[in-house]
């Protein structure tokens, strides 16, 4: 009996992106690839990212009860719904199929999936059976969650919390792009990216007030090379740029633009109205 090959399963992230690259032709991924390029290069000189919060939350002059009701602010606008944003995405690669060849989109949701196993609360490599790595109570939800304990907010403060105007208008933003795919990939790469501009501000915050920062959420939120976590934000940004660079159509172009930069307006004012008081 022949067995059937075992196909190479080493750097799947790289697998991945060259799966979709060869789903559509070099021009198409050369013109998309250039538009991604610029406008990320846009995003990046956004007023978001060099926003006044990061040096007042790293200056650690914040008392506990801003970082309070930031943390409650940021759990609505963002954690509560990040993963459901990654599914949405997932499901609705699906689009792909009227127009590129048959399982074009399993390539983006294989990539996608390196992200929500991170989110999930999995690990790589084996378990002493050899099977998955993980456990759910290392999700990144409920180790924020963790991080709400360790402020003294207690269930019934989460409960009866009435975010701003701001926070959920953020938070709407996203959920309004769950049912186009190339929308919800571009709105969590930006997503990505404000994680990465803010998680190290809040972890900083946070340590000032004498709060363990050295395990649970901020320590799986940051870079790649950063050897004090165990976090990837920054390969998962650029794999959210790669599944839209597969995904987009020239006629949704200035559309996602102006919406990625519309996102970014948002958590500008996200971040104003939370140190406005300081």
């Amino acid at each position: 009996m022949t067995s059937l090959k075992v196909p190479d399963l080493d750097s799947p992230r790289r697998k991945a992106i060259a799966a979709m690259r060869a789903s559509i032709s070099a021009e198409q991924w050369n013109r998309n690839h250039n538009y991604v390029s610029e406008l990320r290069a846009a995003i990046y000189t956004h007023r978001v990212t060099n926003h006044p919060a990061i040096a007042i939350m790293n200056s650690g002059r914040l008392n506990r009860e801003t970082m309070r009701r930031i943390h409650l602010e940021y759990r609505h606008a963002i954690v509560q719904i990040f993963t459901d944003a990654l599914l949405a995405a997932q499901l609705e690669s699906r689009q792909l199929e009227s127009r590129l060849a048959p399982a074009s989109k399993m390539a983006g949701r294989f990539l996608l999936t390196l992200n929500v196993l991170d989110e999930f609360g999995f690990r790589p490599g084996l378990d002493a059976q050899g099977y998955y790595r993980g456990n759910p109570a290392y999700a990144h939800y409920p180790l924020f969650e963790k991080v709400l304990d360790a402020y003294g907010i207690t269930e019934r403060d989460r409960l009866s919390y009435r975010p701003s105007k701001i926070a959920m208008k953020v938070r709407a933003f996203l959920e309004d792009s769950y049912p186009d795919y190339a929308t919800v990939s571009a709105m969590l790469a930006v997503a990505e990216q404000e994680v990465i501009l803010f998680t190290p501000a809040l972890r900083k915050a946070t340590e000032a007030l004498g709060i363990d920062v050295n395990d649970g959420y901020y320590h799986v939120h940051g870079v790649s090379d950063d050897d004090t976590t165990e976090a990837a934000d920054d390969d998962h940004e650029d794999d959210l740029w790669f599944v839209l660079i597969q995904a987009i159509a020239e006629d949704q172009q200035d559309r996602i633009k102006a919406l990625c930069m519309m996102y970014c307006d948002l958590w500008a004012r996200f971040w104003d109205e939370q140190i406005a008081a300081h």
